[in-house]
């Protein structure tokens, strides 16, 4: 079993930068891989950015190119996102989730999720 908890999330403005955690306990993270979906009000879940279990393979959907960044830290357990130049558009709960080893684009490859951390973007 993987614990998983996000953590960073809080109300910015926009142009603001934010840095999402996602420490994972219980297993070791560089089992797996790591996705951040996110939910807006009224909105299906969608990917946001994927990061393979080595970090040499990594996904973003277009909305995140060039703004958002993931990384990870195996030896902190510790996923990263990074989000710069923040939009009213990104306001939504982020969730991080796993899977083993490799990238998956589709919410329902994961098996493990945090509980989410709200990011609220003002213009």
């Amino acid at each position: 079993q993987v614990h998983l908890v996000e953590s960073g999330g809080r109300l910015v403005q926009a142009g603001d930068s934010l840095r999402l955690s996602c420490v994972a306990s219980g297993r070791d993270l560089s089992h797996y891989a790591i996705g951040w979906f996110r939910r807006a009000p009224g909105e299906d879940r969608e990917i946001v950015a994927a990061i393979n279990w080595s970090a040499s393979n990594t996904f973003y959907a277009d909305s995140a190119k060039g703004r958002f960044t993931i990384s990870r830290d195996n030896t902190e357990n510790t996923v990263y996102l990074q989000m710069d130049s923040l939009k009213p558009e990104d306001t939504a709960v982020y969730y991080c989730a796993g899977r083993l080893f490799i990238i998956e684009t589709t919410s329902s490859e994961y098996r493990y999720w945090g509980q989410g951390t709200q990011v609220a973007v003002s213009s």
